[in-house]
């Protein structure tokens, strides 16, 4: 059916103007530009309140309502047996780096807690001395930090989006998709990466919610052994801290100069439990004994030459433990950086951060345990826990410095 023309008045004569034929035709593009950007790609439309447009709009934030979304959960490893308990930050860290690379591997924003647990073990702070009569999300509070005070999270979008849950644009997500039911979001157990990539019932959802392993949720990236399986390193979380950390270190790594350091892991891996004949036994037998300083001289003399400057980090709390080393070693801490450090560290997950990072800048760094064949370490104790328990060992093995 034709569409009938509308003839103009016969005293209508005069031509359009250029620029208001050119402000008409503007206006046309910017409408249907409007109109587009509001039909999803997945098959469902939705409107967009003006303080989420304003949101994405932000040259800061790299989120669209056009991006598919991935939860695995309100705290790192909960749902499961750590939701009352809290591990440290490797093991956070490696749950955390498990979630990221699912993201990544499904092209998916990651929606990250918006706070980290602090375990007791790890801080000297005083963040957890908090009182008994605090009802459980308080004390989960009290006994945690936020998110971005640790890691740089635009940063971390460059390699895998992400968005926190306490954001304004995590909850116009989910608002959404609960509006949209079956068609918005899926919670998914079980069920393999190849498996939500591909699979339509789950590649075309705007959200889904993730109930990862009940142990922890690096169980989710179990096959590390094949490297070829691994999307992000070791090293991602610890190069991604937050601006300032990152700028803490930077200046102490200028002050310190040319310099090595040495990462000793005692307190927390000294664990002894006795047998049935009263003996102690550890699952790290010579570790006790290859972290003492009399050990540390002998093994880092083939790696770094004396009077090297020497930055030490650890978890020893004995004061003067490391003293002996000075007999070789210009010995530096971050507590020699406590300026710098005092006004912007506020638990041990803070300061460890800025310590890593000047490790990693180090000329040589030795670690305690290897994480790879190529790392130089203190002991030859395997890092994993082998659940195997023995004798500790304090003498040495006939090897001369």
């Amino acid at each position: 059916m034709a569409i009938p023309k509308t003839h103009p008045k016969a005293k209508s004569t005069k031509p359009r103007s250029p620029i208001l034929i050119l402000t008409a035709s503007i206006a046309c593009i910017a409408v249907l530009y409007l109109v587009s950007s509001l039909v999803s790609t997945n098959g469902f439309s939705f409107s967009t309140p003006r303080s989420i447009r304003n949101l994405v709009n932000n040259p800061k934030n790299r989120h669209t309502l056009h991006e598919k979304y991935l939860y695995w959960g309100s705290r790192i490893d909960c749902p499961g047996k750590h939701c009352d308990s809290c591990e440290g930050l490797g093991h956070q860290e490696s749950s955390l780096r498990c979630a990221l690379e699912e993201a990544l591997f499904l092209g998916r924003t990651f929606v990250m807690p918006s706070r980290m647990c602090i375990n007791p073990i790890h801080n000297k702070k005083g963040i957890l001395h908090q009182s008994g009569k605090m009802v459980s999300e308080e004390r989960w509070t009290a006994s945690s930090c936020a998110m971005d005070s640790l890691y740089d999270l635009d940063f971390i979008s460059n390699t895998v989006p992400v968005i926190l849950d306490n954001s304004k644009m995590w909850h116009h997500v989910l608002t959404t998709s609960m509006k949209l039911g079956s068609r918005g979001i899926a919670h998914v157990q079980g069920v393999s990466r190849a498996d939500l990539k591909e699979k339509v019932p789950y590649s075309n959802l705007l959200l889904i919610n993730r109930t990862a392993s009940p142990l922890s949720w690096f169980m989710e990236c179990k096959d590390r052994n094949n490297r070829s399986s691994i999307m992000l390193p070791y090293s991602f979380l610890p190069s991604m801290a937050a601006k300032k950390l990152r700028d803490a270190a930077e200046k102490i790594k200028a002050l310190l100069g040319d310099y090595d350091a040495i990462h000793v892991r005692r307190g927390d891996k000294l664990k002894t439990r006795k047998d049935r004949f009263g003996v102690d036994r550890s699952l790290h037998p010579h570790l006790d004994r290859d972290t003492r300083p009399e050990f540390i001289l002998c093994r880092i003399s083939k790696w770094v030459p004396p009077e090297r400057t020497l930055f030490i980090a650890s978890n020893e709390r004995t004061p003067g433990f490391f003293s002996p080393l000075a007999v070789r070693y210009k010995l530096a801490y971050s507590s020699n950086y406590s300026s710098l450090l005092d006004p912007l560290v506020e638990n041990n997950y803070h300061l460890f951060m800025v310590e890593r990072l000047i490790m990693m800048g180090a000329k040589t760094f030795i670690r305690t345990f290897k994480e790879d064949d190529t790392d130089l370490s203190l002991t030859d104790d395997p890092k994993k826990n082998t659940k195997i328990w023995h004798i500790p060992v304090y003498t040495k093995d006939g090897e001369e410095c």
